[in-house]
């Protein structure tokens, strides 16, 4: 996410932090460099422009200047214009007042919609609410049968009208039924085009005057850059959408949709999709994604995400564990399904401070199939080897290996980095941190 715009704004203001004192020349030269990066990344020339005059015009200011680090505050005065250029604070959903709220996403096709829908329906049971999902794609092949899928995989219900096709009469039937299936929260998976057209919009807005929606939350692919934007505008105009949410961000290294958007819309982002899985799905925290462009990480979104993920009294029984020294095998593989939970290696470490500027972890991309081959090598001891594994010798290594479909060597390198993790874990421990999950809370 956004990797090459980050890499380029670093290079530059190494070289600012370089200069013990700053003027016009060297904060122009940077500001240069600031806005050819931000052009490169497919952000709205406008926004580039006012965003980089605004830049110049606090980085001449006395409290640049006349500071004893002027390259960081020049830093700190772009991670600020960055915050407020995606819209300074998080925009939340807006449901205050007498439920059932009523949430229409729209799009064009191919934005991921319909797996958006199930992803925001888990993300809100998540917090309490009791989603209804309703399938109003009545073109796409499958489009009904993907949202009833979702709908089943996740435990949540979805509206299926047996009397109807048209998109309008759908979602005014599965309003009516809310209450009868315990609904406080419908979510309505639109229509979309492979182009924006008369048809598609007249059907919307038909649909927006029959349901009046609590949001109307625009879908966007955030890799299609600045489409996205001008799809938006379009949206905008017709429907009056209350914000965003850009898909595939994960696979965005450029983010110009993510930059642009608020200030040429004046319409949020207020989600983002960061994985293909269902619960790849975050809130949209403007001054943390400053922060992770400009490499300061977002420890708080990685603190949030282990709260709600990490099981509270495994912790505590883990915690237990390691101050008695009987750490084994089985706590940690639990560990491991819980860093899972976090999402990919790479996400994780994309969201601690400076690790997206070390060269070595560039290159090293993680591999997720260490973790699958892990799992399968304890699960092919015996109950007695995964609580106590000096007892693994020789033959019982190679058994292990057979049987998890690995190498002897596999066997021996997880036996070693498996000790090593218990002796710093105790160590921790005893210097009073009190196991990994707690780190957490």
């Amino acid at each position: 996410m956004f990797e090459s715009l980050a890499e380029k704004l670093n290079r530059t203001f190494k070289r600012l932090k370089g200069h013990g004192i700053l003027n016009e020349k060297n904060i122009d030269e940077a500001l240069k460099e600031v806005r050819l990066a931000l052009l490169e990344a497919d952000v709205n020339y406008r926004v580039v422009r006012r965003f980089v005059d605004d830049i110049r015009q606090r980085a001449l200011g006395r409290e640049v200047l006349q500071s004893l680090t002027p390259g960081q505050q020049v830093i700190k005065i772009v991670n600020e214009e960055l915050t407020r250029l995606m819209g300074a604070e998080r925009q939340d959903l807006d449901l205050a007042g007498r439920p059932p709220f009523k949430i229409m996403l729209v799009g064009l096709q191919g934005s991921g919609k319909t797996t958006t829908a199930g992803k925001l329906a888990l993300h809100l049971q998540k917090r309490g609410r009791k989603p209804f999902l309703v399938p109003a794609d009545v073109y796409r092949p499958a489009a009904i049968e993907q949202l009833q899928r979702l709908g089943a995989q996740l435990g949540i219900p979805v509206y299926a009208s047996e009397t109807t096709f048209k998109p309008e009469a759908i979602c005014s039937e599965a309003l009516s039924m809310a209450g009868g299936v315990g609904a406080d929260l419908l979510i309505f998976d639109t229509a979309g085009r492979l182009h924006i057209d008369d048809e598609l919009m007249g059907e919307l807005v038909r649909i927006k005057n029959g349901i009046d929606p609590t949001e109307i939350l625009l879908v966007a692919d955030a890799m299609t850059g600045q489409d996205a934007v001008n799809v938006a505008k379009q949206f905008d105009r017709v429907l009056d959408i209350s914000g965003a949410i850009l898909t595939k961000m994960e696979g965005d290294a450029r983010g110009g949709a993510a930059l642009s958007l608020k200030a040429v819309t004046n319409k949020p982002i207020k989600f983002v999709g960061v994985g293909e899985k269902l619960d790849a799905l975050e809130p949209f925290f403007p001054d943390r994604m400053a922060s992770r462009i400009l490499g300061m990480g977002d420890v708080l979104s990685l603190i949030e995400k282990a709260q709600a993920e990490f099981d509270q009294k495994e912790a505590l029984k883990l915690e237990k564990r390691l101050k008695k020294r009987e750490f084994d095998l089985e706590d940690f593989q639990a560990q491991l399904r819980q860093m899972k939970k976090l999402g990919s290696l790479e996400q994780i470490l994309g969201m601690l401070p400076g690790m997206g500027q070390i060269k070595q972890l560039k290159k090293l991309k993680p591999d997720e199939r260490e973790l699958v081959k892990i799992e399968a090598i304890i699960n092919s001891m015996t109950k007695m080897e995964r609580r106590n594994h000096r007892i693994i010798n020789g033959s019982r290594r190679k058994r292990i290996a057979r049987g998890s479909g690995t190498t002897t060597q596999d066997v021996n390198r997880l036996l070693k980095n498996f000790a090593q993790t218990k002796k710093i874990m105790e160590k921790l421990t005893r210097q009073g941190m009190q196991g990994m999950p707690s780190l957490f809370r």
